[in-house]
C-alpha cells in the first residue's frame, strides 16, 4: 500500500470533481476505527452465547430469546439513526459528534457484557438483555456514523481503493483479536479482564479514527423525509440483490464463529480455549494475503463473478467440518474458509459501493446514513437467526450445560451448526448474487491500489 499514489486521483465514481488528496497517514488513521468495530463485534458474536450458556449456565432458550430481542432492537435502530445522522448539522459535521461522544460509553457497555451482575438463570437473562440493549444503541450510533463517513471522506476511485485497503487490514486484525485472541485473554485474565482489555483497545483505535476523520462533502441542501429516503433505498434492485446475499454470507460467518467453541469442546473433545484461538486465527491469518489474490480475480472477472466464486470456495471449505475428527484436518478446513473470508471482505465493500454510487447518480443526493441504516436493519437480523439456530439445534440435540459428559447427539448437532446449515444458507446467497444487476460496472479497485 505504500506505493499508492492519489495525487492525480481523477473523478470520483459518482462523477464529482476531485479535491486535494488525503494523506496516507490520514487514511491509515481512519482505517484504525475498523479494528475497534471488529474487535467488539467479533468478540460478541463469537463468545457471548458461549459465555452465558456454557460458563454461567444460563438457560439456552432464554439467552436465545434475549439475542432475538437484541437483533430486532438493533435492526430497528439502524434506519432511524441513519436518517438522524443525515439530518444532523453541527460545527463538527454530521457524523463526527456521534463518534467522538459515543465511543467511551460504547466500550463501557461492551465491557459490562463480560461482568455479569447476576447469578441465577432468570437474573442472567434480564441482565444480559439490559446490557446488550444499551450496547446496541451505542454501537449503532457510533459504527453507523463511522461507516457513513467513508464515502464522504474518500471521494475519488483511487482514494477509495487505498482507504478500503487500510480498512480491510485493520478489520482482519480486529477479527483476529476478537475471535482469536479473546479466548486466550479470558483464559489468562478471566472474562472481566478480557472485556476491560479489549474495551481499552477499542477506545484507543476509534479515537485515532476520530482525529483522522474529514467530512469533505458538504451536507446536501436537498433533504428526503424518512419515508422518501426509505422508499428510494428499497426500490433499488441492485441493493435488494446485494443485501440478501450479504445477509446470507454474514449469517453463515457468524454461525461458524459461534459454533467453533462448541465444535472444539464437544466434537474434538478439547475444552482448552486456546484451540478456539488457533482455529479462528487460522481463518483470518490466511485471509490477509488472500485479499490481494481476490483483487486479481476481481480485476479480471468482475465483482459479480468473483462473489459467486467466493461462495463456492466457502462451501467447499465448510464440507470437512461435517466429518473431521482431528485438529490437522480442521486447520486445513479453516485455511480454506479463510480464503473465502478474504473474498467476502473485499467484495462486499465493492458491491455496496457500486450500489451507493448508482443510487446517487439516479437521485442526485448521497444518503449515506439512510443507505447504511437500511443495510444494517436487514443484515443485523443475522445475529437473531444465528441465536435461534444455535439455541434450537442445541436443545434438539439434547445439550445440557450441567452435564459433565454430553450425549453423542450433541456432536452431530454441532456439526450441523458449523457446516450443514451454513451450506444451505450459501446456496441462497449464490442465488441472490446471480440476480445482482451491476455485472459490468467499473470497480473502485485498480491494479495500482492492489
Amino acid at each position: 500500500m505504500s506505493n499508492i499514489d492519489v495525487t492525480n486521483a481523477g473523478p470520483s465514481p459518482a462523477g464529482e470533481v476531485a479535491v486535494a488528496p488525503l494523506k496516507r497517514r490520514t487514511m491509515a488513521g481512519f482505517g484504525a476505527g475498523n479494528l475497534s468495530v471488529n474487535i467488539m463485534a467479533q468478540t460478541f458474536a463469537t463468545l457471548a452465547v458461549f459465555f452465558y450458556v456454557d460458563e454461567l449456565k444460563a438457560d439456552p432458550a432464554m439467552i436465545a430469546l434475549a439475542m432475538g430481542i437484541h437483533g430486532v432492537f438493533n435492526a430497528v435502530l439502524n434506519p432511524i439513526f441513519g436518517h438522524l445522522s443525515d439530518r444532523t448539522r453541527s460545527k463538527w459535521g454530521r457524523r463526527l459528534p456521534y463518534i467522538m461522544f459515543g465511543t467511551v460509553p460504547l466500550a463501557a457497555a461492551f465491557t459490562m457484557i463480560w461482568i455479569p451482575l447476576a447469578n441465577t438463570p432468570t437474573g442472567l437473562f434480564w441482565y444480559f438483555l439490559a446490557v446488550v440493549l444499551v450496547y446496541d444503541v451505542l454501537f449503532v450510533l457510533v459504527v453507523l456514523n463511522y461507516g457513513a463517513v467513508f464515502p464522504e471522506m474518500f471521494i475519488t476511485t483511487a482514494e477509495r481503493a487505498s482507504g478500503s485497503a487500510w480498512r480491510q487490514m485493520f478489520a482482519i486484525v480486529g477479527m483476529i483479536l476478537g475471535v482469536g485472541l479473546a479466548p486466550v485473554l479470558y483464559g489468562l485474565l478471566g472474562w472481566a479482564g478480557m472485556g476491560i482489555a479489549l474495551g481499552i483497545v477499542a477506545v484507543a483505535c476509534m479515537a485515532i479514527a476520530a482525529t483522522s476523520t474529514v467530512e469533505r462533502r458538504p451536507a446536501s441542501t436537498v433533504e428526503f423525509s424518512f419515508v422518501q429516503a426509505l422508499g428510494h433505498t428499497l426500490k433499488n434492485r441492485a441493493f435488494v440483490s446485494y443485501v440478501i446475499g450479504s445477509f446470507m454470507l454474514q449469517l453463515s460467518l457468524v454461525l461458524l464463529q459461534a459454533s467453533v467453541p462448541f465444535y472444539t469442546k464437544y466434537v474434538l473433545g478439547d475444552p482448552d480455549p486456546t484451540l478456539i484461538s488457533i482455529v479462528m486465527a487460522t481463518i483470518f491469518l490466511v485471509a490477509i494475503p488472500m485479499v490481494y489474490a481476490w483483487g486479481i480475480v476481481i480485476r479480471r472477472f468482475g465483482a459479480k463473478l468473483a462473489i459467486l466464486a467466493t461462495i463456492v470456495v466457502y462451501a467447499v471449505g465448510l464440507i470437512p467440518f461435517l466429518f473431521a475428527n482431528g485438529i490437522a484436518l480442521v486447520l486445513i478446513t479453516a485455511a480454506v474458509v479463510g480464503i473465502a473470508v478474504a473474498g467476502m471482505l473485499v467484495l462486499l465493500d465493492i458491491l455496496l459501493a457500486e450500489v451507493i454510487d448508482l443510487d446517487a447518480e439516479r437521485n442526485g443526493v448521497r444518503r449515506e446514513g439512510m443507505f447504511l441504516g437500511v443495510n444494517g436493519f436487514i443484515v443485523r437480523w443475522s445475529v437473531t437467526v444465528q441465536a435461534a439456530v444455535i439455541g434450537g439445534v442445541l436443545a434438539m440435540s439434547g445439550y445440557d450445560a450441567n452435564l459433565s459428559v454430553q450425549p453423542e447427539s450433541v456432536a452431530l448437532g454441532v456439526r450441523l451448526m458449523i457446516a450443514g446449515i451454513p451450506l444451505g444458507i450459501l446456496v441462497l446467497a449464490f442465488i441472490a448474487y446471480l440476480f445482482y444487476p451491476i455485472a459490468d460496472r467499473p470497480q473502485p479497485v485498480t491494479e495500482e491500489t492492489l
